[in-house]
């Protein structure tokens, strides 16, 4: 297993806020007590660990009651749920009641994919999903985390149908100013990945600018969206220092104060300290 060498610890403990650390192990050998104690050696004790489909959730909400510095979101991802066709009511069924059980924190990562649903008939079921899991965010006062891609009016459709909960993360943000300044009117927090650091995404560091300090996040989503300078190498959550190193460079602020910050926020976000 060829993982990359630590990156330097952060002067102050950060909170890897989206991350998938059994698809981790899978692609890199990498296993959760040992991914969580490299990032604890480098700043990061905290983290999210986020389900995509029911397996993934429940090993989640199991994962949170065995490890320690970690919290579950339970969830259909978007093209999950636009995959399982008549057995989206049974999916949805078992979402529900993993979402009240110990350690839950989030319904996430919902939301819309339109890159890799294109069809109407999967994007329908992918709005059917996500106001399903809306409606689990307010019945259980759990935090919403969005996926959104290519799909950003059609979330802030449902979004403002359904009704925002009282807490909202735009997973790995992947709009512009414009849409940033409309999440954030939705009292959403911004939560930005390794994209952030890719030199073409100029759109993505211009909504980082226009950010509130308090509404801002950041995360692996490991094992993907690895960080410049390891673009194209399996991600984990001990690497989060590389893109909060550029964000502080972005926002020409002083990193342990920017490390504080973030830290406050991810429990804003997610309910409280854990």
């Amino acid at each position: 297993m060829d993982l990359p060498a630590p990156p330097d610890p952060l002067p102050h403990p950060v909170v890897d806020t989206h991350c998938h650390l059994d698809a981790t192990q899978e692609l890199s050998g990498l296993e959760p007590a040992d991914a969580l104690a490299r990032a604890a050696a480098v700043g990061v004790p905290r983290v999210v660990q986020v389900g995509c489909d029911v397996p993934s959730s429940a090993w989640a909400v199991e994962a949170a009651g065995r490890l320690p510095g970690v919290v579950a979101a339970v969830a259909l991802h978007p093209n999950d749920a636009a995959r399982l066709g008549d057995g989206l009511a049974d999916g949805l069924e078992a979402i529900a009641a993993l979402a009240g059980r110990p350690g839950v924190r989030a319904v996430g990562e919902t939301g819309l994919d339109f890159f890799r649903t294109p069809d109407a008939a999967g994007q329908a079921r992918q709005r059917e999903a996500f106001a399903a899991h809306i409606a689990l965010a307010h019945a259980h006062d759990l935090t919403l985390v969005i996926h959104d891609r290519d799909a950003h009016a059609a979330v802030l459709d449902v979004l403002d149908a359904e009704g925002v909960p009282d807490r909202v993360v735009m997973h790995c943000f992947s709009g512009d100013a414009a849409f940033a300044r409309a999440c954030l009117d939705r009292g959403a927090h911004l939560s930005f990945a390794g994209p952030v650091t890719f030199k073409p995404n100029h759109h993505l560091r211009e909504a980082l600018a226009l950010t509130p300090a308090d509404r801002l996040l950041t995360e692996t989503d490991a094992p993907y969206l690895t960080p410049v300078p390891l673009r194209g190498r399996p991600n984990a959550s001990y690497l989060v220092p590389h893109t909060v190193r550029f964000l502080a460079d972005q926002l020409a602020t002083d990193l342990a104060g920017l490390c504080a910050r973030l830290d406050a926020n991810a429990e804003a976000a997610f309910g409280g300290a854990w």
